[in-house]
């Protein structure tokens, strides 16, 4: 299966984060993305200090400029780590890359663990809300939620009907079709997602905690969610194969390893690809 699809997030040179597995984990599922970069990062910003920035913003604009007219339209885009800049040049041109039938998935990027990614702000929060309305899935972990509904933060388990309910009041909030409440850490050894979907539907699919702090498992949840849908898997299906793809790569990461680094998604590529019926 080949799709029409596009990746705008930042490329991190360092650390298994944001295009720097979306690319290949997207190429390898016969994807054959296009990509939009809004940032290019030395490292993340976790753990490696001072890491180096050059915002695209401006270049993002020719690019975009440049396939106006190609008139390229994709039929599904994912949206990841953006900046304030680049959210503000997505929020402008959407539309001219966009059909009626796109399928937008907005990861809402802005921090974990109950506090902000270095570089979020508040102001950045106030424009992710009108962003994230125009979306047709949002895959927030749960203090993204937290902080696009303007609720205090915790680094406190969270209980199931907590979660649940979070889940409820962002797709209310912001009239999306379905979203995936992802990171739900209950303090009983599992991680969680709940689904609330179009028709009503609430789910929550648990798994066993694996040992360590991965970067980057947030993108490979989402990469994989998306990459799923596009192979037209139902949203339950396709979050419960991006949890167990999530899961798998944990595991097969040699030990010891940096988690700085990223688990070693390559080696669960071959179960995904019999999950996705590929080979």
């Amino acid at each position: 299966m080949q799709s029409n699809v596009l990746i705008s997030q930042d490329l991190s040179c360092a650390g298994q984060v944001s295009l720097g597995c979306a690319l290949p984990l997207l190429g390898a599922l016969n994807l054959a993305p296009t990509v939009l970069p809004t940032a290019l990062l030395s490292t993340h910003t976790g753990g490696f200090g001072e890491n180096t920035y050059l915002d695209l913003s401006k270049e993002m604009v020719s690019i975009l400029q440049h396939w106006k007219t190609l008139s390229l339209k994709f039929s599904a885009i994912y949206l990841g780590y953006l900046g304030e800049k680049p959210l503000d040049v997505l929020q402008e041109n959407l539309a001219d890359v966009s059909t009626a039938e796109t399928m937008l998935l907005i990861d809402p990027v802005m921090g974990d663990h109950g506090k902000f990614y270095r570089g979020f702000d508040q102001e950045y929060v106030e424009k992710m809300r009108c962003l994230i309305s125009k979306a047709d899935i949002a895959t927030p972990n749960y203090t993204e939620a937290k902080l696009l509904l303007g609720e205090p933060l915790t680094t406190s388990p969270v209980a199931t009907d907590d979660a649940f309910e979070t889940a409820r009041k962002v797709q209310r909030r912001f009239n999306l079709r379905n979203i995936v409440l992802t990171g739900i850490d209950s303090g009983n050894g599992l991680i969680s997602i709940v689904g609330c979907e179009q028709d009503g539907g609430t789910w929550m699919v648990s798994r066993s905690k694996q040992p360590g702090n991965y970067f980057g498992t947030g993108d490979l949840f989402a990469s994989v969610l998306f990459s799923s849908l596009l192979y037209e898997k139902d949203l339950r299906s396709a979050g419960t194969i991006a949890m167990d793809f999530v899961s798998e790569a944990i595991v097969k990461t040699q030990k010891p390893h940096d988690p700085r680094f990223g688990a070693d998604y390559g080696a669960a590529i071959p179960q995904l690809l019999k999950k996705l019926e590929i080979v």
